[in-house]
Parts: C-alpha cells; sequence; structure tokens
C-alpha cells in the first residue's frame, strides 16, 4: 500500500494523509485518528526518503555515543534508551547514533547536527561547566538534555531528578533512626548527578553537626565490583560507618556482599540506602533483606524526553522547557536503629 492508495481509500486527499500522518495541527483530531487507525489495519508504512523530501524532516533523533578501548558501557543508561525507543517507536521516529572518542563529543555533536540526518538531539551523563552546552545553544536545533550541569548557568532545555533533595531526605532517615557514622558510595566525581548527591549528604548532616568523612567516601563506576571494593574499604576503617547510601542498586548487589562475607547483618548491624532507577533485572524488593531505596525510573525520564524532542519537531507543543522530578523514599528492611555500641 502506498500513499495514493491509502488516500484513495479514505477519499481524502494525499496532503492531507500526509499531514495527518506527521502531526501538522491544521488537521483536525477526528480525521487524524482516521488516517491513523487506517494505517493500522493496512500496515502502511510511509516511504522516509520521500517523506523526508516533502517535509523537510529526517524523523530521527540523535545522540553521541562515547566508546573508546577501556571505556565501559552503563547498564542505566541502556535503559533510558528502552524508554526512549518506545516513544520513538510510537510516532515512528529512529535514533541515529553517532560513536565518538569521549574526548570529541563536542565536536561529534555539531557533526551530526548538521549531517541534516537528524531533527533534534539530546545530551546525557552531564558534567559540571559542561563544554557541550555552549554548543548545543548555538545551533538552530531543537535538544533536551538529560540532568544539569552544575554550576552552569540553567538557561537550557532540561529533564532531571531532584538529586539533592533525594540523598538529603534519606540521610534525614537514618540520622532520626540514630546513626551518626555515614559513608557515600557515589557515581564518579565529574558528573552532575553524583555532585549534588553528595551535597545532599553534606547538608543534611550539617544540620545535625556531622560531617561527611574524606575516607567515607568513594566515586567509581556504579558497577557490583565497585560497591564490593568500596564497602570492603568503609568496614576496614577504624570506625566503620553504620549508614550507608549508595547511588545505585547495582552498587548496593556488591556492597551487601561484602557486608555479607563480614558477618554483619544489613538492617542491624548496618543499614543501607541506594537509589532506585527501576532496572527490571534489578528490584529492590527482592533482595535478600529488600532494600529502603529512593525511587525515580530512567524508563520513565527515557519517554518524556522523546515526547519532548518528537513534539517540537512535530509543533505538537508547547511543553514545559525544564522539569524536576521529585524522587519517591521507599522504606523496607535495609534501614533499622543504630546499632547499640
Amino acid at each position: 500500500m502506498n500513499l495514493k492508495q491509502l488516500s484513495e481509500l479514505l477519499g481524502l486527499s494525499q496532503t492531507t494523509v500526509s499531514r495527518a500522518l506527521n502531526g501538522y495541527p491544521e488537521v483536525n483530531e477526528a480525521t487524524r485518528e482516521r488516517v491513523l487507525q487506517a494505517v493500522k489495519e493496512t500496515g502502511y508504512r510511509p516511504n522516509k526518503a520521500a517523506q523526508r523530501l516533502a517535509t523537510g524532516k529526517a524523523g530521527s533523533i540523535g545522540l553521541v555515543m562515547p566508546t573508546a578501548p577501556g571505556h565501559q558501557s552503563d547498564v542505566h543508561f541502556g535503559e533510558f534508551l528502552a524508554g526512549l525507543g518506545e516513544e520513538a517507536v510510537r510516532h515512528d521516529f529512529h535514533f541515529v547514533i553517532m560513536p565518538a572518542d569521549p574526548d570529541d563529543e563536542v565536536a561529534a555533536l555539531r557533526r551530526l547536527a548538521i549531517s541534516g540526518n537528524v531533527d533534534a538531539l539530546f545530551v546525557a551523563y552531564m558534567r559540571a561547566h559542561d563544554p557541550r552546552l555552549a554548543m548545543l545553544k548555538s545551533l538552530s536545533m531543537p535538544y533536551v538534555v538529560h540532568g544539569r550541569s552544575f554550576d552552569s548557568e540553567p538557561d537550557y532545555p532540561y529533564l532531571d531528578i531532584d538529586n539533592e533533595g533525594a540523598f538529603y531526605d534519606a540521610t534525614r532517615l537514618l540520622l532520626q533512626l540514630g546513626h551518626t557514622r555515614f559513608a557515600l558510595m557515589n557515581g564518579p566525581m565529574h558528573l552532575d548527578f553524583a555532585i549534588r548527591r553528595k551535597n545532599g549528604v553534606i547538608s543534611a548532616l550539617l544540620e545535625r553537626g556531622l560531617a561527611l568523612e574524606e575516607g567515607c567516601m568513594s566515586h567509581a563506576l556504579m558497577t557490583d565490583e565497585q560497591g564490593l571494593l568500596a564497602m570492603e574499604h568503609f568496614l576496614q576503617l577504624p570506625e566503620r560507618p553504620t549508614a550507608i547510601l549508595c547511588s545505585s542498586t547495582v552498587l548496593a548487589l556488591g556492597a551487601i556482599r561484602a557486608v555479607n562475607q563480614a558477618g554483619l547483618r544489613l538492617g542491624e548491624d548496618i543499614s543501607l540506602i541506594a537509589h532506585d532507577d527501576v532496572l527490571p533485572l534489578l528490584k529492590p524488593e527482592n533482595f535478600s533483606v529488600p532494600l529502603t531505596t529512593t525511587r525515580s525510573s530512567l524508563r520513565a525520564a527515557g519517554v518524556r524526553i522523546a515526547q519532548r524532542l518528537i513534539g517540537t519537531v512535530k509543533h505538537a507543543g508547547p511543553f514545559p522547557d525544564q522539569e524536576l522530578w521529585k524522587t519517591e523514599l521507599i522504606v523496607r528492611a535495609s534501614t533499622g536503629p543504630a546499632p547499640r555500641p
């Protein structure tokens, strides 16, 4: 089935059908629904090359994927991409992924933007004073940032979670349980979310006249191996911490292994709170001791960013320029009163 045949079937002009499929606002909703239903029933697929010539749109979202020998992939980013893809499929949009050396991301983004192969861009893994922002602002192309850039002027479109508030609330809960010796297992220290989570912990401790000691912090890739190593280090300190905050349930997986190997009891000898990105293969309620977590879905964030990008390309807005999602604190068995001396 081609566009002409679909138009004849519906008794509409090819222009009207094309505009309905491409989200033009001048097509009324009843007509759009009728066209979409016919597309579903006939299996019609628009010719991407012809569609691009007719609309000037590529029907694609672009991203740069940093990769190099020794550069590790991240399960968290995969879950975010799943959400982005889920929404892209609904609108017959594609991904254009440009692999690039981590030191060449700014130039790679520019090359992708001027290639003509994408209608919009998104970036993630934001850093303090992120150099990608200035380049993105110079483009006449829609973009959305997943996260924020610490100490940069917040004059760009973003979707982020309140990382500082999440770890402030988690620390407050542990303080209320009587804990005074804290440790933080964090992501890489140059990343914005890690900076804000650390600040949230420090702020809550300062209110009680406490400090987060330098030896009680780890910054590393969020893997179970790094969680194991960090917890082993914390447990060897002269005054071991009794309250642990983890930036990921993946880190927590390794941390809990270290706790068990040391013959300690989670929720009794040591309390632990992890951030839950709602990874489908690592549910906090299914741990041997269910984890207390701060919760926000990475997949939902991917869906929302795709909605904003595709909606902007299709002129289906308006959309909020900046969104800051609150996390949910879910108390389970991994947190308990501070152990008595």
